[in-house]
């Protein structure tokens, strides 16, 4: 094992793992991290499953770090937008603080933009380190504790009812979450092999999806239109301090959520609380009859920038705007986007080239009279996260600010919100 200083730069391999002693190095620095299993696995670590990639740092036949990559697409302004999702970035104890994850990052942005990715994301376990490599916090994942006796309280509507969901439901259900992730920035698209790809899969991953239907008057209800759903899982604790935990609840109408809302206030008397995956100021906070709402543990979400035409190429803009914006990127460690870039925006998409390079200190920079964002910076803006005087204030932006405003409205409208980790 190496006896390097701490401050020195090791000098390590960068490749994915190829052989069971490898996958099986892989697996123990994970748990290392994250936790060991109080049994040891029946089964032999095998190499990645569908749309996951490791990257690792090999010391001779040592696996130092390791992270892993997933293929998927992210909502960005009413577009899907191409993303490289970051999980299970583990360095090993005895390597921790030789600054090993820029070499990772490094292969890993160069085999996601290889197939197409613009944009990379992750929940961090230590902001601070992944904001040395341009990454921001754009929002938060939090589920939220509500007392079963106040949804008790709420009225079921008489227009609409529920009932169980089977996988011939899971078509609206899709149609339903893509309308609400559509509306938001940040959530995943959910499709892709990371995801269940049958209806099926979908029905049983939950002890239950209940879907809230309009009633019609028909005697058939099941075919009413489906406004609405929640997936649920029930547990097996009993009593004031049990949990049933939502993971979705999306409705197109408040009385969807009502519907769906009641159903579960029938618990009260056998379970005391409601988890409910939240991410914002959820809508379903309006609906509720008292002020109970108490987040639980916040997970936040950081998103990086890392081919910036292609970026804003993807994503969506407002209608209604006819404009060029000159700006400048400086900072960025590790992808080489640094640059001086135009973005032509008309009829809800953008056109972004890459101009010239910006140039070495902050002099050559402010003789180009740009607004001048830092990766961090242009990641909020991006996201809509933050208004351009806040991303000021925090030093992400600097220069000019004629063009705030724009800035401001081209980004805004669509508020963040996440739900799937990983």
């Amino acid at each position: 094992m190496s006896t390097l200083p701490h401050d020195v730069i090791m000098d390590l391999t960068i490749r994915k793992p190829s052989s069971p002693d490898e996958y099986e190095q892989s697996r123990r620095l994970a748990g290392e991290a994250f936790g060991m299993p109080a049994q040891p696995p029946s089964e032999p670590a095998g190499p990645d499953g569908p749309g996951a990639t490791t990257f690792a740092a090999f010391d001779g036949s040592i696996m130092a770090a390791r992270m892993i990559e997933r293929d998927y697409q992210s909502w960005f302004g009413g577009r899907l937008v191409p993303t490289s999702g970051i999980g299970g970035v583990t360095v090993a104890v005895e390597y921790r603080g030789r600054k090993l994850l820029a070499g990772l990052f490094t292969e890993l942005y160069a085999a996601a933009r290889e197939r197409g990715a613009v944009i990379s994301t992750l929940y961090p376990s230590a902001p601070a380190i992944y904001r040395r490599l341009g990454y921001e916090v754009i929002g938060t994942a939090e589920p939220v504790r509500v007392p079963i006796s106040a949804l008790a309280r709420i009225r079921r509507p008489e227009a609409v009812i529920t009932r169980r969901a089977t996988a011939a439901d899971v078509p609206a259900i899709r149609r339903l979450y893509d309308g609400w992730a559509a509306a938001h920035n940040g959530p995943l698209s959910r499709r892709g092999p990371s995801f269940p790809t049958t209806d099926e899969e979908l029905i049983t991953a939950f002890t239950g999806i209940t879907v809230a239907v309009r009633d019609t008057g028909n005697s058939a209800p099941a075919s009413g239109e489906v406004i609405g759903y929640a997936s649920w899982q029930r547990g097996s604790d009993w009593g004031a301090d049990a949990v049933i935990k939502i993971s979705d609840l999306i409705a197109t109408a408040a009385d969807g959520y009502r519907a769906l809302l009641a159903d579960f206030g029938t618990f009260a008397g056998l379970l005391g609380q409601l988890s409910l995956d939240t991410s914002g100021l959820d809508v379903v906070r309006y609906l509720l009859p008292s002020s109970d709402w108490r987040p639980g543990n916040c997970d936040p979400y950081m998103l990086k920038i890392i081919d910036v035409p292609g970026a804003m190429r993807a994503r969506g803009f407002p209608q209604g705007f006819s404009l060029s914006l000159e700006f400048g990127l400086s900072g960025d460690p590790i992808t080489g986007i640094d640059g001086h870039y135009r973005l032509d925006l008309a009829d809800g998409s953008a056109d972004c080239r890459r101009l010239a390079d910006l140039g070495p200190g902050p002099e050559a920079q402010g003789r180009l009279e740009l607004p001048i964002f830092t990766p961090n910076g242009l990641a909020l803006a991006y996201a809509g996260a933050q208004s351009p005087a806040a991303i000021r204030t925090v030093g992400g932006l600097w220069g000019p600010d004629g063009d705030d405003d724009a800035w401001g409205a081209i980004f805004a409208g669509r508020p963040v919100r996440i739900r799937d980790h990983f």
